[in-house]
């Protein structure tokens, strides 16, 4: 089970004509704490930014499921209803659930998402897909994505 924390980090980015200017950017960190997560992701971004940062807010992100494609390069939020019927009732019961697809447009994460979902038994519909503005997700290890091969 992943613990997944949403790191944002601000820190003065050059731009391609040699401007300055001060960004936050988030990133998606598997961490057992908020303590772990902050270090994580300042031992995984130090490498990459230059000067000093800040890590301006973590948060906990409560996804079921990740799904990485190597040819995506944005991340897109889908919202799944698995549909149960309640014995009971008789009634339809919807439980949502949150999950990551790793895509290049809307059109390939639908395709990621349904080829990820493939294996399920339980009827499910997707509610949602949009697009976030996480940059980059560090898993524990590379053993535990769950790659998605279009």
């Amino acid at each position: 089970m992943h613990n997944w924390f949403e790191c944002k980090v601000s820190y003065e980015k050059t731009l391609e004509n040699g401007m300055q200017k001060k960004v936050s950017e988030p990133y998606l960190v598997d961490a057992l704490s908020f303590t772990e997560a902050e270090a994580r992701i300042i031992e995984e971004l130090r490498p990459y930014i230059s000067g000093e940062f800040v890590i301006a807010d973590i948060k906990r992100a409560k996804y079921t499921e990740l799904f990485f494609n190597d040819n995506g390069d944005r991340f897109f939020k889908a919202k799944i209803l698995f549909v149960t019927l309640d014995e009971k009732s008789g009634t339809e019961k919807k439980t949502s659930a949150q999950m990551l697809a790793q895509a290049s447009d809307l059109k390939e994460a639908l395709a990621v998402i349904e080829k990820g979902m493939a294996g399920t038994l339980a009827d499910y519909l997707i509610a949602s897909l949009t697009e976030t503005a996480i940059l980059d997700i560090f898993p524990y290890s590379e053993d535990d994505k769950n790659k998605i091969v279009l």
